[in-house]
């Protein structure tokens, strides 16, 4: 009997000191949260952290429903979203985590290197459709458009600082997976796409927009014309978390070692650098 009573004293402490952390959303934020997720454990081992990277619109509608403590976003919110945080009297906290620069990907082997703002716009609009629409010197063939989907915040910001709010034509390919972009591209000769810098290999080429690259440098600067923040987004209706898990967490993210785990990840440190 006494050996019954510590077993069960045993489970619930085990249960009482076990704590969870829920996050959800951007795609582009996830490799971050990745690295980040794996140092933080080794720091507090007794809580429990689940990731899921299926877009920053799907990641603000979890905060909304109580189903995740952080959202990850390359966005800031929509008007309907801070309308609806206004109506439901919810109160929540944008944290600027890094920078990114979203990059413009073709096959290596496409002789091209650079590409337009207004090309791109005509590009993903219908406009133009055969690579020797770009540049006469390119081959007559059909261009292969991919595009994250519209849960993404790379496609918000996409649509708006590219398109100028214009619809995609309706062959342009929608992909829930960043990833499934490089690998297409990777593969196709004549497929395009645009993807968050961090995601970038050596399996496909990043083109230069007006001349300019997505460095760091001009990234930060704002020189690359689709730079943006990074966040996290936080409820905080009933105050900042003060202590806890939602805390610790983010500490660690905006510390020193956090913030060269966003370098690592391949994107732009928000602090200290």
């Amino acid at each position: 009997m006494k050996q019954i009573f510590i077993l069960v004293l045993i489970v619930f402490s085990i249960l009482s000191f076990s704590k969870t952390l829920v996050i959800k959303g951007s795609n582009t934020v996830f490799p971050i949260a990745q690295l980040w997720i794996e140092k933080f454990k080794k720091m507090y081992p007794d809580v429990e952290v689940t990731l899921e990277g299926a877009g920053s619109s799907t990641g603000i509608a979890a905060l909304f429903n109580g189903t995740a403590d952080i959202a990850n976003s390359s966005r800031w919110l929509k008007e309907k979203e801070l309308k609806k945080m206004s109506e439901k009297g919810k109160y929540f906290i944008p944290i600027v985590v890094g920078y990114d620069g979203i990059a413009i990907i073709v096959n290596q082997e496409l002789n091209i290197n650079e590409i337009s703002l207004e090309i791109l716009s005509k590009i993903y609009t219908g406009k133009i459709r055969y690579w020797n629409q770009v540049n006469p010197n390119l081959p007559k063939k059909r261009i292969t458009v991919y595009s994250r989907n519209t849960a993404s915040g790379t496609y918000e910001t996409f649509e708006k600082k590219v398109l100028n709010n214009l619809k995609m034509a309706p062959w342009v390919r929608l992909v829930e997976s960043t990833q499934f972009e490089i690998e297409s591209v990777a593969k196709n000769p004549y497929a395009i796409a645009y993807v968050g810098v961090g995601y970038v290999t050596e399996k496909v080429k990043v083109l230069k927009i007006g001349g300019v690259l997505p460095t760091k440098s001009n990234i930060l600067t704002g020189k690359y014309p689709i730079s943006r923040p990074l966040f996290m987004f936080i409820d905080a209706t009933k105050g900042y978390p003060e202590s806890g898990v939602i805390k610790n967490y983010i500490t660690f993210a905006l510390s020193k070692e956090g913030q060269e785990l966003v370098e690592k990840a391949g994107y732009v440190a928000a602090y200290g650098f």
